[in-house]
């Protein structure tokens, strides 16, 4: 980073709030619109999915079937989420601004590996987590309507159409859908947990385990570890709409704090509902263990009100994700790092419309094309670095600017983003050590955004020179 560019930044620190107090609602500025419980119901509604209503057997399975280590694996995957939630509640009070972990990447360690974020974030992982999510919707409504291959795949790509016209539409609108989508879920998740214990038979902490169980959970913890942090996945979205958040600076700690305090208790409350519903054994043999739950203790016909559940969860957590990364290539356009035209705010609906249009045709090229599972699979635990790299930029924040602004203090600094920083490294180690064909490719695939980064610098510095000339 040159010296222009760090005393920018150490500015930009100093005159945070202000910035923030002052403004502007012009038309070619994103307006700031969202609350507290719109930053909380969006947290939820981002990370609720499908994962709760099929993660648990997988988890189970994993430590040997001990009940008692399953809620430890998915209390600490919550926790470490918690850590980084505080982190990145520090740095969203002290930067809010449009682009959020873009931000924090590109001020700390420089244009490049924010551009690899920003590009690897917009062709893979959000627009791909948007077609994966938009095809299971296709399959899970397969189960009141008869579907083909190809219907499916048309029902995917017009619920992405449905999503990016309502978010270009208008930022209000399409948090107040989220938000209601977001509460018929929550309130689903807990009435089925209800009735899983109300009306379940078996013991509380799971049917009694075998010593060589027990021993073989303490093996399989990091395996279950991986689940279930891909089921909390998707909290640090939120970041990403600062730009837009009403008094950021007290908002965002505590929509972090009770956002995925909210995710820990809810998933906790369903996985006991799971054990007592069906035992140990039952919840560890399941693929589907929500509708497995329910059959038991409900009826047969139960399957049908999962579905239901998971299809509003899913079509919940897409229009989350399409809310909020297009602010991710808005930022990177207006810093010349992207097409130009996704800088643009539509003059009337007040929206990244540009943005959010090249995200949904994008996602919905990769639902149609099937080619979203593969790049995926190769690239989502990449997404784990940048996140780790984000928490990490709190103590280049502090070192270079000690006198800056700060509304919000990461409580038990450093030791929170230290904890959260080692964790998720930990989580990419096993990966490229249990799969290392995957991570090449998976990082093949993000390099190859550096031609693309070379192009685009080039273009911004020959539109500056450009404009010095006419000057």
């Amino acid at each position: 980073m040159t010296p222009s560019e760090r005393s920018s930044v150490i500015s930009g620190d100093s005159q945070a709030v202000l910035s923030v107090s002052a403004a502007s609602e012009s038309p070619k500025q994103l307006r700031r619109i969202f609350g507290l419980w719109d930053l909380v119901l969006m947290i939820i509604g981002t990370v609720i999915g499908s994962g709760i209503f099929l993660v648990p057997g997988a988890v189970l399975r994993s430590v040997g079937d001990s009940v008692p280590v399953a809620l430890t694996v998915w209390l600490v995957g919550g926790v470490l989420s918690l850590l980084g939630a505080l982190t990145y509640g520090e740095l969203s009070a002290m930067k809010p601004r449009a682009g959020g972990l873009y931000v924090y990447l590109r001020d700390c360690f420089g244009r490049f590996p924010a551009f690899l974020f920003g590009w690897t974030l917009f062709f893979v992982v959000s627009s791909g987590s948007i077609a994966a999510l938009a095809v299971a919707f296709g399959n899970y409504l397969g189960v009141f309507i008869q579907l083909s291959a190809g219907d499916t795949r048309l029902v995917a790509v017009m619920m992405i159409l449905v999503i990016t016209a309502v978010n270009i539409r208008g930022t209000r609108q399409s948090a107040d859908l989220l938000n209601v989508t977001t509460a018929i879920k929550v309130i689903a998740i807990v009435l089925m947990g209800a009735v899983l214990l109300w009306h379940g038979k078996h013991a509380v902490l799971g049917d009694a385990n075998s010593s060589e169980h027990q021993a073989s959970s303490v093996f399989g913890f990091g395996s279950g570890m991986i689940s279930v942090l891909w089921a909390y996945e998707g909290w640090q979205y939120v970041t990403y709409s600062a730009g837009e958040t009403v008094n950021p600076q007290r908002i965002f700690p505590l929509a972090f704090l009770i956002g995925t305090s909210a995710l820990i208790a809810i998933y906790l409350f369903a996985n006991l509902g799971y054990v007592v519903a069906l035992g140990s054994s039952g919840v560890a043999s399941s693929t589907r263990v929500a509708a497995s739950a329910l059959s038991v203790v409900v009826s047969h016909g139960a399957g049908k009100l999962v579905a239901i559940v998971i299809l509003i969860s899913m079509f919940s957590a897409a229009s989350s994700i399409m809310l909020n990364a297009p602010r991710i290539y808005y930022a990177m356009a207006n810093d010349g790092l992207f097409f130009r035209s996704l800088s643009r705010v539509h003059p009337r609906f007040g929206t990244p419309a540009w943005a959010v249009g090249a995200a949904g045709v994008w996602s919905a090229v990769l639902a149609a094309s099937g080619t979203f599972e593969q790049l995926l699979t190769y690239v989502v635990f990449i997404g784990w670095i940048f996140y780790a790299l984000a928490a990490a930029s709190i103590f280049i924040y502090r070192n270079r600017s000690p006198n800056a602004t700060r509304p919000y203090l990461v409580p038990a600094y450093p030791f929170t983003p230290i904890v959260f920083i080692l964790a998720v490294m930990a989580l990419v180690i096993n990966t490229i050590a249990t799969q290392p064909v995957r991570a090449a490719i998976g990082l093949g695939i993000v390099l190859l955004g550096a031609p693309a980064y070379a192009f685009w610098r080039r273009t911004a510095k020959l539109a500056s020179e450009e404009t010095i000339d006419h000057g």
